[in-house]
C-alpha cells in the first residue's frame, strides 16, 4: 500500500481553514495533518476543537501546533495548504518551496501573471510567479499533475469561469455587446475578521452590491478566460446566508442556435470533470443544491432568438470556491482521482 500523503495546514483559524481540515481529517489518501495557527505559537499546542468545535469527535483530533521547520521535516510534510492572508502567502510560499514542500495556496498571492491585474494585491515582483499554475482543475489540469506551487482560484471566479469557459473556448459569444455576470455570495465569502459591512446588523435582510468595477477576481476573469476589461463587467453582491455563491452571466451568442446544442458544448466539455454537475437545458441549479458539497452546477436558459442567453452557476464558496477546489488540486498532483475524499 502506498503511504498517505503528509500534509500541513497553515491558517487553521479561518472558514477555509476549517473545512481544510474537516476534508483532509477524512480523505483517504492523506494522514491527519499537520495544523499550523498564530493561537499555537502564542499559547502552544492548542486541541483543534477549542477553535473550531464543529470539528470534535470522540477519538482525538490533531493538536493545533507551533511553525518550526523541525517540525516539518519530522513530520515529513511534502505539501503545505496555505490558508492566509495574501501578503503571507507570498513571504511564505517561497520559504516552503525551498524547503522542498509543494505548496497549495487559497490566497490571491499567486494567482495573476499580467502584472497590471496583479497590482490589486500591492505585493512586490517575485520571479517564482512565473511557475505558479492557477489551480483550476478543469482548465489545467495537466499542469496541475506536475506543479509545485498552485494558485487556488477565487470563489466567484470559479462560478464564472466554469460557466462561460465552454462558449468561449469554442468562439460562441459576441463579444463586441460585452458579457455580464451578476453575482451573489455569503457572508462567509468575506472572510472571518468582522467589519462593518459583515456585522449581522447590516448584513440581515439586506442585499448590497459592493466592489463595482474594483474586485479582486476580476484579474482573474480577464486572464482565465482571454478577455479585455471592456468585454466583461463583473458585479458581486452580499447576501444575507452563510454561504453559498450564485452566479447569472448574461451573454449574446454570434449566431442563433438551440438549447440542445449549449447543452452539448457544456456537457462535452465537462465530460471529464467529476466535480462540474450540467443540468439539462432549460433548468436552473441554486445555492441549496450545492452549499455543503465540493460541486459546481452550470445551468442556462436560450431566448427564443437563439441569441440571448443566461448562464447561472452555483457553488459552496468555502468548498469548491476554496477548501475543496485545494484538494481537488492535491488529488491530481499525487495521481488520485480529482473527486477522492470529495464527492
Amino acid at each position: 500500500m502506498p503511504q498517505p500523503i503528509r500534509t500541513a495546514i497553515s491558517g487553521i483559524a479561518g472558514y477555509a481553514g476549517a473545512e481544510l481540515a474537516r476534508i483532509l481529517l477524512a480523505h483517504p489518501q492523506a494522514a491527519p495533518p499537520l495544523l499550523l495557527g498564530r493561537i499555537a505559537d502564542e499559547q502552544g499546542p492548542t486541541p483543534l476543537e477549542h477553535l473550531h468545535p464543529n470539528l470534535a469527535r470522540k477519538q482525538p483530533l490533531p493538536l493545533i501546533e507551533p511553525f518550526s521547520w523541525q517540525l516539518l521535516a519530522e513530520r515529513k510534510i511534502e505539501v503545505v495548504f496555505l490558508a492566509l492572508p495574501h501578503e503571507q502567502s507570498h513571504q511564505q510560499a517561497p520559504e516552503y518551496l525551498a524547503h522542498n514542500i509543494k505548496v497549495i495556496d487559497l490566497s490571491g498571492a499567486w494567482r495573476l501573471q499580467n502584472p497590471t491585474n496583479a497590482a490589486v494585491y500591492n505585493l512586490p515582483p517575485n520571479p517564482l510567479q512565473t511557475e505558479a499554475i492557477y489551480g483550476s482543475p478543469e482548465l489545467h489540469r495537466e499542469k496541475i499533475r506536475t506543479a509545485k506551487l498552485i494558485a487556488n482560484p477565487g470563489c466567484y471566479s470559479t462560478s464564472i469561469i466554469l460557466a462561460l469557459a465552454p462558449l468561449l473556448r469554442a468562439g460562441l459569444v459576441d463579444l463586441a455587446p460585452g458579457i455580464i455576470c451578476d453575482s451573489k455570495s455569503g457572508i462567509s465569502g468575506a472572510g472571518k475578521t468582522p467589519s462593518p459591512k459583515t456585522h449581522f446588523m447590516y448584513a440581515a435582510d439586506n442585499l448590497s452590491a459592493y466592489s463595482v468595477f474594483g474586485h479582486r477576481h476580476t484579474g482573474e476573469l480577464l486572464e482565465q478566460l482571454n478577455l479585455l476589461d471592456s468585454q466583461i463587467q463583473f458585479t458581486p453582491h452580499l447576501l444575507p446566508i452563510p454561504r453559498g455563491i450564485l452566479s447569472t452571466i448574461y451573454v449574446k451568442l454570434l449566431d442563433p442556435t438551440t438549447p440542445a446544442a449549449v447543452e452539448k458544448h457544456i456537457m462535452d466539455f465537462y465530460a471529464s470533470s467529476p466535480l462540474v454537475r450540467v443540468r439539462p437545458a432549460g433548468t436552473l441549479p441554486d445555492i441549496h443544491a450545492t452549499v455543503h458539497t465540493s460541486f459546481c452546477d452550470i445551468g442556462f436558459q436560450l431566448a427564443p432568438d437563439g441569441k440571448r442567453l443566461v448562464l447561472v452557476s452555483t457553488l459552496d464558496n468555502l468548498l469548491k470556491g476554496a477548501a475543496s477546489q485545494a484538494v481537488q488540486n492535491m488529488n491530481l498532483m499525487y495521481g488520485f482521482k480529482e473527486e477522492e475524499g470529495l464527492a
